[in-house]
């Protein structure tokens, strides 16, 4: 669950910092407060992006922090895999926003935007003031039953899903066989040249390095030539001037002395052995000199077969290796063509094996979510009609697209009826935005006990209801937070009244401006916030007494019977 919020420098916010707790946790405070700033600054941490006239006037950046403590495994292994470490359960998410980047951390690790949204996938479950409206989508609502279908109608999701990457896989390597007799005929005239070329070089590893090595000595010749000559001559023994022969000079007149001082002997052997390297480094220069020696025509076939290999580089790879490696690749679309049709005939034989089983898996599915389908309308009819709607019918309706997809190939809609005698009819022609806000808490409380997110957050779903509608709703959110640690922004008396823990969002004016503060509410200070929600600007005695009546009667109706 979510445990602590650290919010620094954004819009409103100087600095606040929230401790929730489990259970309940409702959040009001008058209107333009700062309410959704504060949740807001969650979707900020988990990667949504945000103007620079975000951060507070005076600020240099904006912080958010998150903290989580969490027992998911699948959390625990995908922080493995980005290599964060945790301990004891501790998941701190961090965004630090400057006027043109922002830097995201897990547990002091830098991460990327991706990964943190991804993660928070598993971590928490957002739901705005507007996100009731994507119960309007097809896919969304095919989503919505294949979450209430669980384990079951997911083996089969990843079953379908296999069978089409296979099928689909096949299909597209089949579409490259389109090709009429005319082309295929030119296409292997093209790679029979292409690799005949190749061929024909008989180009070996190392090649192309030992000619050019070649190339630039014999290029050189002549510059090389007279200086290895001059090096002989200055280490040679031929004149007086040869290191050679001024070595071999030093060392007879150093023998003649070495009787006289014993001392001697060291440097006539240090000697001896210069004198020996001079002699096999002269010897071995004048081979060299002896073998420097090559024909024009060497030069000239030296550089003919350069210009080969050149050429072949210029056409298929900068080095032979990637040369013999654009040969192999050719070598197999020529095989491809010349056995084109039997190729041809084999990836349609498997193509309809493919689909097949692609059919199968999709059936299954199907059959498996229609069984599931007639579950959930018959609980969310129920579900409904804990929320005040009073006659209400609801179908969902299946329908065979006419392609298929990871996902099978079916079509669902949520039909809806909420007068009696009324046909059912697709949400989006009959239900009101605060309608469609009941129906998605409906939905929600349908799959508590099916999700494994810790963490909901609800911000004003609860927009134009009131009365009695309104008590049914905050019975709901109460039983949602038996199962699921709940964060609820609320202008409703009734679902304040539910709170495990109640938090005020205040807004005052100073010498630095506009701030807006959150703290925690005592009991009692819980009902006067009960109280302002109920009458307003002015809190009588009479209002405080049905505050505290709220109270008490709310939390009696947790205990007894929510739980």
């Amino acid at each position: 669950m979510l445990t602590n919020l650290h919010v620094k420098n954004l819009a409103l916010i100087d600095e606040a910092e929230v401790e929730f707790g489990p259970g309940l946790n409702i959040l009001t405070g008058e209107t333009g407060a700062g309410k959704s700033i504060l949740l807001g600054s969650v979707n900020l941490a988990l990667g949504k992006k945000m103007s620079r006239e975000m951060i507070r006037k005076g600020a240099e950046n904006a912080l958010v922090e998150l903290v989580f403590m969490t027992e998911n495994p699948k959390v625990i292994a995908m922080l493995d895999e980005m290599g964060v470490e945790t301990e004891e359960g501790q998941v701190m998410i961090t965004r630090k926003i400057t006027g043109n980047r922002s830097i995201s951390r897990v547990n002091g690790e830098i991460c990327s935007t991706a990964q943190i949204r991804e993660l928070s996938l598993l971590l928490l479950d957002i739901h705005g003031q507007h996100e009731h409206q994507s119960l309007l989508y097809p896919d969304r609502q095919l989503a919505i039953l294949d979450a209430y279908g669980g384990q079951e109608i997911n083996s089969l999701l990843v079953q379908t899903g296999t069978a089409y990457k296979e099928w689909n896989k096949i299909r597209q390597e089949l579409s490259s066989y389109e090709m009429d007799e005319e082309s295929r005929k030119r296409e292997m005239a093209f790679l029979e040249f292409e690799i005949h070329e190749i061929t024909e070089a008989q180009l070996s590893d190392g090649e192309d390095e030992e000619l050019e090595a070649r190339y630039r000595k014999m290029g050189n010749a002549r510059r090389i030539a007279e200086t290895v000559n001059s090096v002989y001559s200055m280490t040679g023994y031929d004149g007086s001037t040869g290191a050679g022969e001024q070595i071999g000079r030093a060392l007879r007149e150093l023998q003649q002395i070495v009787s006289l001082d014993k001392s001697l002997e060291d440097f006539a052997s240090s000697l001896t052995d210069i004198d020996a390297l001079i002699n096999d480094f002269n010897r071995e220069i004048s081979s060299y000199l002896e073998e420097l020696t090559f024909s024009e025509e060497d030069y000239y076939e030296v550089e003919k077969r350069l210009d080969v290999i050149n050429h072949l580089k210029a056409k298929y790879g900068k080095t032979i290796k990637a040369i013999g490696e654009y040969s192999e690749q050719q070598q197999k679309k020529l095989d491809r063509l010349i056995h084109f049709e039997e190729q041809k005939q084999r990836l349609q034989e498997q193509k309809k094996a493919a689909e097949k089983k692609l059919e199968q898996c999709a059936h299954k599915l199907s059959e498996k979510r229609k069984e599931y389908g007639k579950k959930m309308e018959q609980q969310i009819i129920e579900g409904l009609q804990d929320l005040n709607f009073l006659h209400v019918s609801f179908e969902i309706s299946f329908e065979k697209s006419g392609h298929y997809a990871e996902n099978g190939f079916d079509t669902v809609e949520f039909l809806i009826s909420t007068n009696p005698g009324e046909p059912v009819r697709p949400l989006s022609k009959v239900v009101s935005g605060g309608e469609l806000s009941r129906i998605m808490l409906a939905i929600k409380t349908l799959l508590a006990d099916r999700d494994e997110t810790e963490t909901l957050i609800f911000d004003e779903i609860d927009t134009g209801i009131s009365g009695r509608t309104a008590q049914k709703v905050s019975e709901k959110m109460a039983k949602i937070a038996g199962r699921h640690q709940v964060i609820c922004i609320t202008h409703l008396p009734q679902i304040a009244a539910m709170a495990d823990y109640h938090y005020e969002i205040e807004k005052n004016v100073d010498g630095n401006g506009t701030v807006s503060t959150i703290h925690q509410l005592s009991q009692e200070e819980s009902v006067t916030e009960l109280a302002r929600m109920l009458g307003g600007a002015q809190i009588t005695e009479s209002v405080l007494a049905n505050a505290r009546e709220m109270k008490e009667l709310a939390q009696v109706q947790k205990s007894s019977r929510l739980k």
